[in-house]
């Protein structure tokens, strides 16, 4: 093992036994050519980059490519395998200001990754192997199966997800307490693909379910899949994301929070996501430990993110009351039409004979549940008769309101019910 692997793994202390195999052999090569590089930064005669300067030192850009946008041309330049520091140090304060109970927590800085996809590969290279068990909502991403079961040979442990209406925490306990000596549990809210997300009684028992685990000698890695953060619109629904609970819940939990742009801030395209680590007891030798094990990831994959993105991310951000002033605004397009869906399905009761609604409050999704036919066969007829687009995801079919004007909402529910009463 690299002698720079061996000393992370030694800072980590007993940290180090939530990594994966790969996870311990993986380093940040502060010694090689990043690293000289990193030396020589302040020298007159600088010889060690891999970017190509002007005569005058600027960066050395082709015109047809500065001329689309408005960014100084040194975001044409590599942003680094930790990614962009200042956006790091922005993305930091905006997760306190979005979670106030994280602000007396002690976590690490955001490494970025090529959001949120990325960052589940890089957390399931550095912390499941293939004898790990990764537990979920039965109702989850697929995604997921390719990353955690496909990619790197873990095993998916699935847990009943809802309970008369609310989060099955006795079914997501249980699969805790099974046999295995490590977990990585996912908890993806607002979820998708229904929907939903803990309320304030559903959040209290997840953390007790966790720490009731972790006293029992479980080692869990919790994944927060934090990709809608901030999309509820229901009171009494947890508002913050369960990164500050589990920050400092137990030695024998290390939490994990991946969150981004992409769909908090509507820029899909943007491709830029951040992974943050906490743990009770944690000091700063370990957590920037485990941000190197995570920004070697990302070296050994794809060198670094994308710096025009990230460039244009923290452009974004520094004008504070725009930007908070037309997220507001973004997010009430979606509230109306979410408000608009509960309204159709209240002046509309004979479209319980139809389809079951799962539990929903937030997010781009909701789901439905046909009855007594396929959600395949309804998906088909939808396409073939009624020119109507869904996704077909563990039997249910899932709705993206996100991507529907609201007048054409009603449509939508008129369609899914005419088709299923056809089949049937």
């Amino acid at each position: 093992m690299n002698e720079l692997a061996l000393k992370l793994n030694e800072n980590l202390g007993f940290a180090a036994d939530f990594l994966s195999k790969a996870g311990k052999r993986m380093y940040f090569p502060y010694g090689g050519i990043l690293g000289q590089g990193a030396e020589a930064k302040l020298c007159d005669i600088n010889a060690t980059i891999g970017m190509a300067f002007e005569e005058d030192g600027s960066p050395l850009v082709m015109k047809c490519f500065a001329d689309t946008t408005t960014l100084d041309s040194k975001a044409f330049l590599y942003a680094g395998s930790f990614g962009n520091p200042a956006l790091r140090a922005r993305w930091k304060e905006m997760q306190v200001k979005k979670n106030p109970s994280l602000a007396d927590k002690k976590f690490s800085s955001p490494v970025v990754t090529n959001a949120l996809t990325h960052g589940l590969r890089v957390t399931a290279e550095l912390f499941a192997d293939s004898e790990d068990t990764v537990v979920a909502p039965d109702l989850f991403w697929d995604n997921y199966a390719l990353i955690f079961e496909e990619a790197v040979g873990s095993k998916l442990q699935l847990f009943n997800t809802f309970s008369d209406g609310h989060f099955d925490v006795s079914s997501m306990k249980e699969a805790l307490l099974s046999e295995g000596a490590k977990k990585i549990l996912i908890l993806n809210f607002p979820n998708n693909p229904t929907g939903y997300t803990a309320t304030n009684e559903d959040a209290l028992m997840i953390v007790e379910a966790v720490k009731e685990a972790a006293d029992a000698g479980k080692k869990i890695v919790v994944v927060l899949d934090d990709a809608y953060f901030g999309l509820v619109y229901e009171d009494g629904v947890h508002g913050e994301s369960l990164f500050a609970e589990f920050a400092d819940l137990s030695e024998n939990v290390l939490a994990i929070k991946l969150d981004g742009t992409t769909k908090e801030d509507y820029v899909w395209g943007l491709r830029v996501g951040f992974m943050t680590f906490a743990f009770k007891g944690a000091n700063d030798e370990q957590l920037k430990a485990l941000e190197a094990k995570a920004a070697g990831n990302v070296r050994s994959a794809i060198s670094n993110v994308s710096s025009i993105g990230q460039a244009m991310a923290l452009k974004a951000y520094e004008d504070e009351e725009a930007y908070l002033e037309q997220k507001k605004q973004k997010y009430d397009v979606l509230k109306s039409r979410y408000d608009e869906i509960r309204s159709i399905l209240a002046s509309h009761p004979e479209y319980a004979q139809a389809f079951e609604v799962m539990p929903f409050n937030s997010g781009y999704f909701m789901c439905v549940k046909p009855k007594g036919v396929e959600a395949e066969d309804v998906r088909k007829r939808l396409i073939e008769k009624y020119s109507t687009g869904t996704i077909v995801l563990s039997g249910l079919i899932r709705l993206a309101f996100s991507t529907i004007p609201k007048n054409r909402l009603a449509d939508l529910f008129a369609n899914v019910a005419a088709a299923i009463t056809e089949l049937r």
